[in-house]
């Protein structure tokens, strides 16, 4: 299985050492930032699957970074954490940063690691499929060459079973 990269944005120290604890034993490549901006620095220079941000940061709010990775970086999944209970921002989460999840804190490390589970086992199915997608266009392509070369290559007779009927 490939090694998937979390992206952990807290100014509070103690929560990211906390983020870490929980994600340490899952073998997951993990980078941290204390802000918005160093957050943003992180997605422009590595390949980062998931991110994990705190909304209320100094500065600049956390959502600006939801906002900024889903703009520029739309492969990358979003979990929002926030200290406050607040329905306008969890709405504005889902509808602008379009968020996989959003968790109040404390949080509990068993729920969040299978969101996390979960979300990286999407992006990697949504991945996938579209690898697959892409070499079933590609070989369809051939096929419709090779029909325009040979007319009829491609076509078979079936038995109402389903078998594939070959002439000699």
């Amino acid at each position: 299985m490939a090694q998937f990269s979390i992206l952990l944005v807290d100014d509070s120290p103690d929560i990211i050492s906390a983020l870490v604890r929980a994600f340490k034993s899952e073998g997951y490549k993990i980078f941290t930032a204390g802000s918005v901006k160093a957050g943003m620095e992180i997605l422009k220079k590595e390949n980062i699957d998931l991110l994990i941000c705190d909304e209320n940061m100094p500065g600049m709010p956390g959502m600006e970074l939801i906002r900024y990775a889903r703009l520029h970086y739309p492969q990358v999944v979003r979990i929002m954490l926030t200290g406050r209970l607040d329905l306008e921002l969890a709405k504005l989460a889902i509808n602008q940063g379009e968020v996989y999840r959003y968790f109040n804190k404390p949080w509990d490390d068993y729920e969040l690691l299978l969101a996390v589970r979960y979300a990286l086992k999407q992006k990697m199915l949504e991945s996938n499929y579209l690898k697959l997608k892409q070499i079933a266009d590609n070989q369809n392509k051939i096929l419709q060459s090779l029909e325009k070369e040979y007319p009829g290559i491609s076509k078979k007779a079936m038995t109402d079973d389903g078998s594939i009927i070959i002439e000699e």
